[in-house]
């Protein structure tokens, strides 16, 4: 796929299976493809897990790229093992010489390097220079530094990532980076944490970068199942009417006249439509007198209360039902809208 240029902003993720668990590792990605994810990357900590890379290949269609620390013989086994792309920090994997057998073996089978510098490993020179302090300007530093080796041995196919577990760090070195080159650039708050913290941490740094403009693939770094990861993300370009892929669910946050479960549908429905790829609009609100009014500009809605249930459109109610229907009934309604939207794509 392509990345960068005119291309679409892509959304990938990691597996946090081990890679040489062929079997478990092949399902996740067949998970995270449904949820969305474009681009898949795998950790290679030793060369069973270089060697899995050629039966996890044979069982995949996305693009999967090998995730190496270190050593140099496990990012060529990788390449040799058919993978798409490497992502490697040029700084600690062994020297020139072994920096160059990398690159040809990148350059042999014409696949992309991902130079990954993050603020925890900055070389110890840069970090004598600020003062002992991962900055901006020092991580920026780093970056171009090993772009430049990597130039130097005549390799150009190349992406980037300079990631901070802050906001602050990650702003600062992106905005920098974007301005030294025009190469792709992955974006991403590195360690963001937990459901809640990592969500509120890359929703706005991811966002603000992608709102300037500036990113090209983006992962957003959860300790959870990496598909709520690729599900932040979408949410996160959606948000910024960047990619409109999937449903738009609005719901009311509830109040005193909500007297259905509407915590339970909400999650239900998201649950269910986490597949769908066609763009909707759709509301799920808690109030039948206000609900149709407040979410006019859904394509579909429902509401629900004192045991009757609604279906709307456009704000105007077309069906009533019992309540207990009300997830039923949205979803045969969107899955109507889903193979008419299909039917229409000639």
């Amino acid at each position: 796929m392509k990345v960068g240029g005119f291309a679409p902003v892509s959304v990938q993720s990691m597996t946090n299976t081990y890679t040489q668990d062929v079997g478990a590792t092949v399902a996740q990605i067949r998970r995270l493809k449904g949820a969305g994810c474009e681009i898949i990357r795998v950790a290679v900590p030793d060369m069973e897990a270089a060697a899995a890379i050629e039966k996890i290949k044979a069982q995949i269609n996305i693009p999967l790229i090998a995730d190496i620390h270190f050593d140099h013989r496990l990012a060529v086994a990788s390449a040799e093992a058919g993978a798409d792309g490497l992502r490697i920090n040029p700084g600690n994997i062994g020297g020139p010489k072994r920096l160059e057998r990398v690159i040809r073996a990148a350059e042999d089978r014409k696949i992309p390097i991902r130079v990954g510098v993050n603020a925890g490993s900055l070389e110890k020179e840069i970090l004598k220079k600020y003062d002992g302090k991962a900055t901006p300007e020092g991580m920026v530093e780093s970056a171009m530094g090993h772009v430049e080796r990597l130039e130097a041995l005549g390799f150009d196919r190349i992406k980037i990532s300079i990631k901070a577990s802050d906001i602050d760090r990650t702003l600062g070195a992106y905005r920098l980076l974007s301005e030294k080159t025009d190469y792709p650039l992955h974006i991403g708050v590195t360690e963001a944490g937990g459901l809640y913290s990592g969500i509120v941490k890359s929703a706005i740094g991811i966002g603000m970068l992608l709102s300037e403009g500036i990113g090209d693939t983006l992962r957003v770094s959860l300790t959870r199942d990496p598909v709520e990861e690729v599900r932040v993300g979408y949410e996160i370009l959606k948000s910024l009417k960047i990619r409109q892929r999937g449903p738009e669910i609005i719901s009311c946050p509830t109040c005193g006249r909500c007297n259905i479960d509407l915590f339970t549908v909400a999650e239900t429905v998201e649950k269910e439509l986490m597949t769908c790829l066609t763009p909707i609009k759709i509301a799920i609100m808690g109030c039948v007198v206000n609900g149709p009014g407040e979410a006019r500009e859904a394509d579909i809605g429902i509401a629900g209360g004192n045991g009757i249930g609604i279906l709307f459109k456009k704000g105007e109610v077309v069906k009533k039902f019992p309540q207990e229907r009300l997830v039923e009934v949205l979803l045969h309604e969107v899955r109507e809208y889903e193979s008419n939207e299909k039917g229409n794509v000639k």
